[in-house]
């Protein structure tokens, strides 16, 4: 999803780009525009953003007011509803089935199990695994939610974010330490992320679980910040075997990007 920075304002009087119907067009982008300005908004805003008129803008937020995927806040601002969860989740478990092939991938080459974790808030969540044909199980399984800054796929999310916006995260979510090897400060996670962009890969040498590495790089253009990672015991998962994954991890990540893109364009 571009940012409100890249995304260009609308043409009032243009058809729909498509051919489909320009008024649900119109209220897919004030929602969006709504998530990029953090999911609150007043109307003045939305309208200087997106080139549309107050009026249409007015009309178009009623309309999901009154179907539960925007509330008007007591303060007369928007902010993105409750029914867009269920919306959301749904989404996220697809986003999992369309990536299950492509960890199968990773497994198969590399022997170790391989994820696929969203930023959702402040957490990360897995929303798809395929497990190694190794016996030794991992602290990662499906659905289940951790803090960032204990592991290489908060990392690689995390990467290009702001500092400012980095640090306010960890001071909402704290950084208790899941291992002796946890990184507990901001300065020594925004370190982290220094190197993190100079390899262009993102590692956990021991910080979620004793005796586990992780590898993890983002996939390029998803529709929601993802990252893909292949986890195993750190006697396995050595800095050589990293210089083997690295490559993989890097090609199957943009084969993913390419799938979830033709899956949105209807593909």
């Amino acid at each position: 999803m571009p940012s409100s920075a890249e995304r260009k304002p609308a043409t009032p009087s243009a058809p729909a780009s498509s051919g489909g119907v320009q008024s649900l067009e119109r209220a897919f982008d004030l929602l969006e525009r709504m998530a990029d300005a953090g999911g609150e908004v007043g109307l003045s805003e939305l309208s200087g953003s997106s080139g549309l008129p107050l009026p249409t803008i007015h009309r178009l937020m009623r309309t999901l007011v009154a179907c539960g995927y925007v509330r008007q806040q007591p303060n007369r601002r928007y902010a993105l509803g409750p029914r867009l969860i269920r919306l959301g989740e749904s989404a996220s478990r697809l986003l999992g089935t369309w990536a299950r092939p492509h960890l199968a991938r990773l497994v198969e080459e590399t022997g170790e199990t391989a994820n696929m974790a969203l930023l959702d808030g402040d957490e990360v969540v897995y929303v798809a695994q395929v497990p190694s044909r190794h016996s030794m199980r991992m602290f990662t399984e499906v659905g289940r939610r951790v803090l960032p800054h204990s592991t290489g796929v908060g990392k690689a999310l995390l990467a290009d974010a702001p500092p400012e916006e980095v640090r306010a995260l960890l001071a909402r979510t704290g950084m208790p330490a899941a291992t002796e090897k946890t990184l507990t400060t901001p300065e020594a996670f925004l370190e982290a992320l220094v190197d993190v962009r100079e390899c262009g890969y993102a590692t956990d040498d021991n910080e979620q679980e004793i005796g586990v590495r992780c590898i993890a790089v983002t996939v390029p253009d998803a529709p929601t910040p993802a990252a893909i990672s292949i986890s195993g015991p750190a006697g396995r998962v050595t800095q050589a075997a990293t210089d083997t994954f690295v490559p993989l991890l890097r090609e199957v990540a943009r084969d993913l990007s390419t799938a979830l893109a033709t899956t949105a364009n209807g593909g």
